[in-house]
């Protein structure tokens, strides 16, 4: 409870009268106490010094008798002793040195207490003992000499000896009864004080806390808004001086009330007035905000034609570019065709930084939340520019911390761009050293992990002033670096803005001639089932291996690895102590993993190959070289396994357990070999005859027919006179454009059926929706890449027809779209759904039966979680409506025709589950073995 209002709970009276009374008693009581405890250890010490002074005096005395064995005289002497202390002295005796009695005062019935326990050598002097009333004191008899001893009296055997020793009874009455008068008067003097003390607090009580009491009484009043009342009286001291302030306070507040009063009504003529004001301007901003939505309407607009209009050319010289390619040509004419294919590389993905840029600022950019594997998605990331890496001679490292979960949710695409971006400009701007990208868990909760990743780099750095100017858009350091490393200066305002959109933070520290260390913490969703195949890491338990690779970063990364899989590991920074141990190694080796650095030329690497290759049955080669003709002569003939740093866990793990066979290994061929063309008929439509003569081109190398046309009308009389498997359509055509021509062929042609592709350059979200949602199939957008046509004729082609079960129970094309098309990644989670379906159903009906509320909401949830992932939208719809239902605390009772519905539903999910597996799992196994997928 709060101490304010506990001491508020009492009067001011009570406080006084507290204050006033406890301090008094409470030393009062201390010092009776201390004066009554100090007198009752004086009076025992008196009585000890009395006992004393009576029985060493007599110890003395009594040696004589002792001696002699004169009991009369002895007694005669203790009976005196007696009679002159006889109200303090209860009885004397004396024991001889052998604790025998030798003589008493008088008789006492129980003279055993005076006798002493121990052993008579260990009393040396006056002891004391507390027997009830009583105090007891001993104290031991000497021999002093012979001058008054008898005649048989020997000093040679007798002189100095303990003779015995005498005990005496003294009473305590008479002490205790001074020391209960001592504590009587003291308690009466602290009743007294305190009696005064409630004397003097009253008088108190009276003069102050009553008034006090009377001005809160007045001062409620006045709150309550009766601003006439007052305080009367006379008062002490500043008692008055406070009775004065409130009367003036109460008069002065009603001299404000009725100057308030007076501003409140010339307020509310104002307020009026202004009000007539704020409509006229509310109608200027309506006019306003729609000049304004009309003005954003017509840059989006303007964004979508510019990317149209420039993409649309680029797709020809892309295309074509690379069309030449494949034709007899001498060598500089490559070089010139690849130099206008990177040139226009370029130029796309300076458009595309400026429609991102232009997203971000409308505040139009869609983050995605789909589950994906952390470490596979970074990996293929760097593996994509790490040709820069190796160009420029870099060393470029990974490390990501074992406590990072690779299972998580979020936009796979952005955090691409992001570590992409920040890693290129780290490549960019570094001509020699390294680039390490670091991944640690910052923090973790029970639906969210917070990752940092720092992008460090030993590059040119940044100067302090001109840091600020970093994260601003078309801003670069200075315009030397512009002129001598290029770049719009896009790139980190977009990382920073798609970092502040995923809820993370970003930022930097630099020192010139140093290097860099872009770091930026992103918060990602933890996934709810694992992504990918898990591998028996617990098969390199103790496996040896050997280890050379004299780079301090990249040998530190792959050392902590293989330590965390318990391999035994001999590692080497240095080829002649790699020599040595490969010339006297006795026990071959697991493995032997090399670098390709450090060597002197290629006749010592090919040497350290061949013997490596007599230590172990898997020779693995790291390699980030430029030279591509030592890859090729010298590396893979001699080596079983080469992997590309940087190398992922997954991968390397991969290669250790599974190393590729003889067949595996794709050697260098020098005449490309033409695929076998599918027998399909693809009709293509686009009013540029550029683009139509590139995607002609493009489908005649990979189908027997292809139907080209340059408009929307050709394209809907083709389609009613023939079938098609598959139709690619342009978008933006003059006359009837490509929605307007797809839902034409859906009404009424032969090919009702038929995917239909749209192939366009624009590339705003909302374009790619309405294209989406007019009744097309898919999306590629331009420039076209052979790949991607590849993928879509194949995926569309062999694209399954379930004809069991309802599209909405389980739809396998949505599936593929939330695993990002990846057809093995929606088989996985649809098993995982199917395997928890029975455990998820006996958990609902028992939760119903029992109405058990908890239980009930987090089964829906974790069900809903799953749903998302699998393409299954009635049980999603359900689901997301009993969650809701619930957290409004719903009961589970009133539910029960929805939880019906969803079991209901559940038990088509697993029928319609089961045959998608069956008839899918055959087909993706054989596309893989055949490298389609």
């Amino acid at each position: 409870m709060n101490p304010v209002n506990n001491m508020t709970k009492y009067s001011l009276r009570s406080w006084v009268l507290v204050l006033a009374l406890a301090p008094t008693i409470l030393v009062g009581i201390l010092l009776g106490s201390y004066f009554t405890i100090n007198r009752f250890y004086e009076l025992e010490d008196t009585l000890v010094e009395q006992g004393s002074n009576i029985i060493e005096p007599l110890s003395i005395a009594s040696e004589i008798g002792l001696v002699a064995n004169d009991r009369e005289a002895t007694k005669r002497l203790l009976a005196a002793a007696q009679l002159n202390k006889s109200t303090l002295v209860k009885s004397i005796a004396i024991f001889d040195a052998n604790n025998q009695l030798f003589v008493t005062s008088h008789y006492h019935k129980d003279f055993e207490i005076m006798r002493y326990k121990e052993a008579l050598s260990t009393l040396h002097k006056t002891e004391i003992e507390h027997v009830g009333d009583s105090l007891i004191l001993r104290t031991p008899i000497f021999s002093t000499g012979p001058s008054a001893a008898p005649a048989n009296y020997d000093i040679q055997t007798d002189g100095g000896q303990l003779l015995g020793y005498i005990s005496i009874i003294i009473n305590k009455e008479r002490a205790l009864l001074e020391q209960h008068r001592a504590a009587v008067a003291a308690f009466i003097i602290v009743l007294i004080g305190v009696q005064l003390n409630l004397l003097f607090t009253f008088r108190l009580v009276k003069n102050v806390t009553q008034p006090i009491t009377e001005m809160v009484r007045v001062v409620a009043k006045i709150r309550e808004g009766k601003l006439d009342a007052r305080l009367d009286g006379n008062l002490i001291g500043e008692l008055d001086l406070l009775k004065r302030g409130i009367n003036a306070m109460a008069g002065s507040l009603s001299e404000y009330h009725d100057e308030m009063q007076q501003n409140i009504d010339q307020a509310t003529s104002d307020l009026r007035e202004t009000l007539e004001q704020i409509e006229i301007q509310n109608v200027e901003l309506d006019l306003a905000k729609k000049r304004a939505l009309e003005a954003s309407r017509i840059k989006s607009e303007f964004l979508a034609n510019m990317s149209h209009e420039l993409r649309t050319p680029l797709n020809g010289v892309i295309g074509f570019a690379r069309q030449l390619v494949k034709t007899p040509l001498h060598s500089s004419q490559v070089d010139y065709i690849k130099t206008i294919e990177r040139s226009a590389t370029n130029l796309l993905g300076i458009i595309n930084d400026i429609l991102d840029f232009s997203k971000l600022e409308a505040g139009k950019m869609v983050l995605e939340n789909m589950p994906f594997g952390l470490r596979e998605t970074i990996g293929d990331t760097i593996t994509l520019i790490s040709g820069s890496a190796q160009a420029k001679g870099l060393e470029l490292v990974v490390d990501i911390a074992p406590n990072v979960p690779d299972n998580v949710n979020g936009d796979a695409m952005r955090v691409c761009q992001i570590i992409n971006n920040l890693v290129g400009n780290a490549i960019k701007f570094t001509d020699s050293g390294s680039v390490m990208v670091k991944i640690e868990l910052q923090s973790q909760s029970e639906e969210q992990v917070v990752l940092r990743c720092d992008v460090v780099d030993t590059g040119i750095g940044i100067d302090e002033s001109q840091q600020d100017f970093l994260f601003q858009a078309f801003g670069q350091a200075d315009s030397s670096i512009s002129r001598r490393f290029g770049g719009t200066g896009l790139g980190l305002v977009i990382t920073k803005r798609l970092v502040n959109q995923m809820g993370g933070q970003i930022g930097f520290t630099s020192s010139p001639e140093k290097g860099s260390n872009f770091w930026f913490s992103l918060p990602l969703g933890l996934g709810q089932f694992q992504i990918g195949d898990s591998l028996p890491l617990e098969k390199l338990k103790d496996k040896t291996i050997l280890f050379y690779e004299p780079r301090v970063l990249t040998h530190a990364v792959l050392s902590r690895q293989l330590n965390q899989w318990d391999t035994k590991v001999t590692h080497h920074q240095h080829i002649p102590s790699l020599l040595t141990t490969l010339n006297t190694a006795e026990a071959p080796y697991d493995y032997v993993l090399l670098s390709c650095h450090g060597f002197s030329d290629a006749g010592q690497l090919v040497s350290t190959l061949n013997l490596a290759k007599t230590k172990t049955d898997c020779l693995v080669v790291l390699y980030d070289c430029q030279e591509q003709d030592a890859l090729t002569q010298f590396i893979r003939p001699n080596a079983d396994v080469v992997l590309s740093l940087p190398v992922s866990e997954h991968q390397l793990a991969r290669n250790l357990l599974y190393p590729p066979m003889e067949y595996d290994i794709i050697a260098p061929v020098t005449i490309a070999t033409p695929a076998a063309r599918q027998s399909l008929t693809v009709l293509a439509v686009d009013d540029n005859f550029a683009n139509l003569k590139l995607i002609d081109t493009l489908l005649s190398e990979l189908v027997t027919t292809v139907v080209a046309v340059n408009s929307g009308d050709e394209a809907v009389k083709q389609a009613k006179t023939r079938t098609f498997d598959l139709i690619f359509m342009d978008i933006q055509m003059p006359g009837t454009d490509g929605i307007s021509a797809t839902k034409q062929i859906r009404q009424g042609s032969m090919n009702r059926n038929t995917p239909i592709i749209a192939v366009t350059a624009h590339a705003i979200a909302e374009e790619r929706e309405l294209i989406l949602g007019s009744g097309m199939d898919g999306y590629l957008p331009k420039p076209i890449d052979e790949a991607a046509l590849k993928d879509v004729i194949h995926r569309w082609i062999t694209r399954p027809k379930f004809t069991h079960f309802d599209l909405h129970t389980l739809n396998w094309d949505l599936c593929l779209t939330q695993a990002n098309h990846k057809a093995d990644l929606a088989l996985d989670m649809l098993r995982m759904l199917l395997d928890s379906l029975p455990q998820t159903v006996t958990t609902i009906q028992t939760a119903l039966s029992q109405n058990d509320h908890p239980v009930m909401l987090s089964t829906i949830h974790k069900l809903h979680g799953a749903s998302c992932y699998c393409g299954v939208p009635t049980t999603q719809r359900l689901c997301q409506e009993i969650e809701l239902a619930l957290k409004r605390e719903t009961a589970v009772e009133d539910l029960e025709p929805e939880i019906l519905e969803l079991l209901d539903e559940l038990t088509k999910v697993e029928s319609a589950a089961n045959q998608v597996i069956s008839q899918l799992s055959a087909e993706i196994t054989d596309d893989q073995k055949n490298g389609l997928l």
